[in-house]
């Protein structure tokens, strides 16, 4: 009996350890139109925080997940009548904070704007 409570609690505390979070693919870069103008450089950021009460294990996502999203339409807005990228880099900083991590994404990038 105390060998299936201690198997049943590892096997809990394994699942537990080894699952995460997870968030889908992100094209950064959409596909540029044929006939474009480039108004100039944009840049943009998003940032998101992954925390937990300790500083052992952070498990709890807070504006993780959409951060590049963000930062992608935080550059087009940057310059006005930008409709997209192109030429898009991407780079990623962090820091540690008492109850989890913040990690900011900036995308920077050639804004366009299609001609019809």
């Amino acid at each position: 009996m105390k060998r299936k409570i201690i198997a049943t609690t590892l096997t809990a505390l394994s699942l537990l350890i080894f699952s995460g979070c997870s968030s889908k693919e992100v094209t950064i870069q959409n596909k540029q139109p044929e006939k474009y103008e480039v108004l100039g450089k944009a840049t943009g950021t998003g940032s998101g925080s992954l925390a937990a009460f300790g500083t052992a294990y952070y498990f709890i996502p807070l504006g993780l997940n959409d951060r590049t999203e963000r930062a992608y339409a935080d550059a087009i807005r940057s310059v006005p009548g930008a409709t997209g990228l192109i030429n898009v880099t991407y780079s990623e900083d962090w820091f540690w904070w008492v109850i989890g991590t913040n990690r900011t994404v900036t995308v920077t990038g050639d804004a366009i704007r299609e001609i019809k």
